[in-house]
């Protein structure tokens, strides 16, 4: 089978393959997991709201997070990902990676506050939309 691949056909090209995935810290590591769309929705209608100059003419600047605000373990994102491909991963156990963390997730209260943008497409939702497009555009 070879070293596990994520590259650019991720994860469940190699579940598909039949291919082990390294899974960190037994799949207790959460991560905030964000679909495509919802990302560029808070980017176009950040555009809409420019940061206003200020007082003494400096260009202004603002930078906002977009992501779900939702750690979720990846043993769940794998869990649904399964389900939805119909085939189980080849988990391979992998201890927790030096300087990595247990937990990240994006900060939007600064985004929410200026321009009311709150991502909505669940894990659930945007893994299935995922699998959809994946299975017709490679016709799997």
């Amino acid at each position: 089978m070879g070293a596990p691949r994520y590259g650019a056909d991720g994860i469940h090209a190699a579940i598909l393959a039949g291919e082990p995935i390294r899974v960190f810290n037994q799949g207790k590591m959460r991560r905030d997991f964000t679909y495509v769309d919802d990302i560029v929705e808070g980017v176009v209608r950040t555009l809409a709201h420019p940061p206003v100059r200020t007082e003494d003419g400096t260009p202004p600047a603002v930078i906002f997070n977009i992501g779900n605000n939702d750690a979720v373990e990846l043993s769940a994102f794998i869990d649904t990902l399964e389900r939805l491909l119909g085939r189980s991963a080849i988990r391979d156990y992998q201890p927790m990676q030096p300087g990595d963390m247990p937990a990240t997730y994006a900060s939007i209260e600064r985004l929410r506050a200026a321009i009311g943008f709150r991502p909505q497409t669940s894990l659930a939702d945007g893994l299935a939309r995922f699998v959809a497009w994946y299975r017709e555009y490679f016709a799997v």
